[in-house]
């Protein structure tokens, strides 16, 4: 299959079956899709072995109960938006799109600036992906379909989009993945393929939940900060700044303070945002064209 076709498909039992997972998720099927970078590797290394020490010398818990602390601190450590420490993570679009921007759109869909946004993009010929909001996409599922109606992709952004997103547990990240992916496809006909993290902020416990849903975990190259009040030049700036091949942008649809004119800062940028990429010779795209994740294309070549 074509790495950009996006089947029209609903999130199927195999992939997230029971949303009803909120009384328990079934984390053998979690960790038999999961092949963990080499630092969750270790750290489940050291958890295992510090039990095996307890059990066998129950003297040396203090000391156990030490080396696993640190070891919770270094991996809160390396929860940075775009740290590959903790697994896989897209901050720039492959080698296969060198003359390629990727456009983002989070926190969306806003009935009164998806649509404008929609209508920018039309004009200047540009795809782009939405990241959208289980919750928003359950409210207002026409204007997504009409995101994926005019070329562009809808992905995952979680469910309720919680600040203490990352804080959670297998279980409850599990739920915010699966029930915004059950939403959007329910919404769309179409299931995302990518992820990002509300606040961009990764749990390690994250790479398991999206392994096990086919999600790849997608971060940015540079970022406008349009969800501070502020003047629009500054937000375009930080994202013209070093503009090349394979940039991946992020800018929000929803979530938004109202600029000068009480215009959101999204609708001020764009225009010359646009105007700036196609002046370097550059094409704004989706993140259709962006391979499956491998555990996922694996497992669906098992199939």
């Amino acid at each position: 299959m074509n790495a950009s076709h996006r089947p029209l498909v609903k999130v199927g039992p195999g992939r997230s079956a029971g949303l009803g997972a909120d009384r328990g998720a079934d984390f053998g099927g979690i960790l038999h899709h999961w092949s963990p970078a080499p630092v969750p590797r270790a750290s489940l290394w050291l958890h295992g072995l510090g039990l095996l020490a307890v059990a066998a010398e129950p003297a040396v818990w203090p000391q156990v109960l030490g080396l696993v602390a640190c070891n919770h601190a270094l991996l809160g450590a390396l929860m940075h938006p775009r740290s590959a420490l903790l697994g896989p993570i897209m901050v720039r679009l492959p080698a296969s799109q060198p003359r390629a921007v990727a456009l983002t759109f989070d926190d969306g869909p806003d009935p009164a600036v998806t649509p404008r946004v929609l209508d920018l993009l039309d004009h200047a010929g540009a795809r782009a992906s939405f990241f959208a909001i289980g919750e928003r996409a359950q409210r207002h599922g026409a204007l997504l379909r009409e995101v994926v109606r005019r070329g562009h992709t809808v992905e995952n952004h979680s469910h309720r989009h919680r600040a203490s997103f990352a804080c959670g547990g297998l279980g409850a990240l599990r739920r915010e993945v699966v029930r915004a992916q059950q939403a959007i496809a329910d919404a769309t006909g179409v299931a995302p393929r990518c992820f990002r993290a509300p606040m961009g902020l990764r749990s390690p416990l994250l790479d398991p939940v999206l392994a096990t849903e086919g999600l790849r975990l997608v971060a940015w190259t540079r970022r406008g900060y349009d969800t501070r009040p502020g003047d629009p030049r500054r937000v375009l700036d930080r994202l013209v700044s070093g503009l090349a091949g394979r940039d991946i942008l992020l800018l929000h649809d929803g979530g938004l303070p109202n600029g000068a004119a009480g215009v959101p800062p999204v609708l001020a940028v764009l225009p010359a945002l646009l105007a700036r990429i196609a002046k370097a010779g550059l094409s704004a795209v989706s993140l259709a064209g962006v391979p499956s994740r491998p555990e996922a294309a694996g497992a669906a070549a098992g199939q």
